[in-house]
């Protein structure tokens, strides 16, 4: 098995990636399959689920002739590719059972010095979960660089989000001891927005999740949200060559 990534942009996007997979969860089942990299999780309090797609077209060369499934420490593995520079490509190898080799190899002379890591592999035994397709009852994408500007905002004041979605606006509310603070988008100011006709949602969610899947805004040009009463909100994030990153999130629960 080996992958390669060149490109700079790519580079920086699967950085981010690993950035955001490390704060879920502390280790990862990776499977590489034929086509994909296929990547499935939920954190410690199962509060948050993710799941990763990057198709072999994603990448510069994706040479795995049969399905891998290997389990590794997502920290370890974000310190390693994160001393990566502009001018090196991102090599994964995979020759053992035992390891796991990533190299940061120069694409220029006189640039930076080649790297090399060798990282062991866990045992992790993840049951994959069957997401169904589902219809949410609104749906709306946000400029992710705004994004992370609000929640980084919100976070200041409070734990939980509360969203309001109407047939004009969308709220975004947290309400903590140092005073309240309410982002209100307008229709206009959406890159996209459906609801359902008639429908208003009030659901609330946790602020310090949302805030960890939404910290970065490398990753795309816009951040997608589908809402709904019956089911976790899903974030989207649309990595390019018909490759994904999404989180489901759980709302939290009425105290009625």
């Amino acid at each position: 098995m080996k992958i390669t990534i060149s490109d700079k942009k790519k580079k920086d996007i699967f950085n981010s990636i690993f950035n955001l997979l490390k704060s879920s969860s502390s280790q990862i089942n990776a499977i590489f399959e034929n086509n994909k990299l296929h990547i499935q999780g939920i954190d410690k309090s199962h509060v948050c689920l993710f799941e990763l797609n990057l198709t072999d077209k994603w990448f510069e060369q994706y040479n795995v002739t049969s399905k891998q499934e290997i389990c590794f420490n997502t920290s370890i593995f974000y310190s390693m590719i994160s001393t990566k520079s502009d001018e090196q490509s991102l090599v994964i190898k995979k020759e053992n059972d035992d390891s796991l080799i990533i190299e940061l190899i120069n694409l220029t002379k006189n640039t930076d010095y080649s790297k090399y890591f060798f990282m062991p592999l866990l045992e992790y035994e993840y049951n994959e979960m069957n997401i169904p397709s589902t219809d949410f009852e609104a749906e709306f994408s946000l400029p992710s660089k705004k994004v992370t500007d609000i929640l980084s905002q919100l976070s200041n004041f409070g734990d939980n989000i509360n969203i309001k979605c109407s047939q004009d606006c969308v709220d975004f509310k947290t309400t903590g001891n140092s005073g309240d603070m309410r982002v209100n988008i307008l229709v206009d100011d959406m890159t996209n927005y459906a609801i359902v006709e008639d429908e208003q949602l009030d659901i609330t969610y946790s602020l310090l999740y949302i805030n960890k899947m939404c910290i970065t805004n490398k990753l795309s040009n816009n951040v997608d949200f589908s809402i709904s009463k019956e089911y976790p909100m899903k974030i989207h994030y649309d990595l390019g060559d018909d490759s994904s990153l999404v989180f489901y999130i759980a709302p939290k629960l009425s105290d009625d």
